[in-house]
């Protein structure tokens, strides 16, 4: 069975020599010029993969990347896009893009990146872990689901039990994590197993993902104390985390 992924680029520049590429990749290869065209066609027959420009003649890239993950919520995104300051990264992946490729890109870089989401979204079904369910600082996993629930936190009372969206290597990254807690892992194994073994690229989008999923799971201290940065080292799930420094909250009070 060929591996479908949509392509929404408007610029025939760069999509033309893409689609080549891809193809070449044995990729079956779908392309649209605009985001409307692009939710027709996911609606239509749903890709393995998209690859999603956000400057698009008729919907902004963001909205309909917002758009596609609410209908399909495993279904991975790749993000083509100028916009390569970190807020606008943030803004993206927060939208519920799985990774960026800022523009100008180095085609072999993104058939690579393409290739690793794929080999994760397939290596994400059923498998012996996968019944678990993963509990702790507030935070509870459903791998078989990939269904994410916080509880709230104690700055905002906010309602017990509420589920929050993950894109899928926010949820991978949390599932890695919170399979082992209390165990540290380096950032060059992070980068390996939730995007590719192959990887060659700044370990910057690994730091991006860190910061979106904490404020999604709530892990509001300063310092964080859900996902623990270990300097120079990586990062480690705390199940139990500590509570906020009394000093903080007497000094709020006066």
């Amino acid at each position: 069975m060929s591996t479908a992924v949509l392509l929404v680029e408007d610029d025939e520049r760069i999509s033309e020599p893409l689609i080549r590429v891809l193809r070449a990749e044995s990729l079956d290869v779908v392309h649209v010029a605009a985001g409307q065209a692009a939710l027709d066609a996911v609606e239509e027959a749903t890709p393995d993969l998209v690859l999603l420009d956000l400057t698009l003649p008729d919907i902004d890239g963001l909205d309909v990347c917002r758009r596609l993950r609410t209908t399909n919520p495993s279904l991975p995104i790749i993000m083509l896009t100028a916009r390569a300051e970190e807020m606008d990264v943030i803004v993206g992946l927060g939208a519920g893009a799985d990774d960026y490729v800022a523009k100008p890109f180095r085609l072999a870089e993104l058939v690579a990146r393409i290739k690793a989401r794929l080999r994760i979204a397939e290596q994400s079904g059923a498998g012996p872990s996968d019944s678990a369910t993963f509990q702790g600082a507030g935070i509870e996993l459903h791998p078989s689901s990939r269904r994410c629930f916080v509880v709230g936190d104690r700055e905002t009372d906010e309602v017990a039990g509420v589920e929050v969206e993950l894109t899928s290597k926010e949820f991978d990254l949390l599932h890695l994590l919170m399979a082992r807690p209390g165990h540290t892992f380096k950032r060059e194994d992070i980068m390996s197993a939730v995007w590719d073994a192959n990887w060659w690229g700044s370990t910057r989008t690994l730091d991006t993902h860190v910061s979106t999923l904490r404020r999604k799971i709530l892990d509001r201290t300063d310092p964080p104390s859900k996902i623990v940065t270990v300097r120079s080292v990586g990062f480690r799930f705390e199940p139990e985390p500590s509570p906020a420094p009394a000093t903080a909250t007497t000094a709020q009070a006066v």
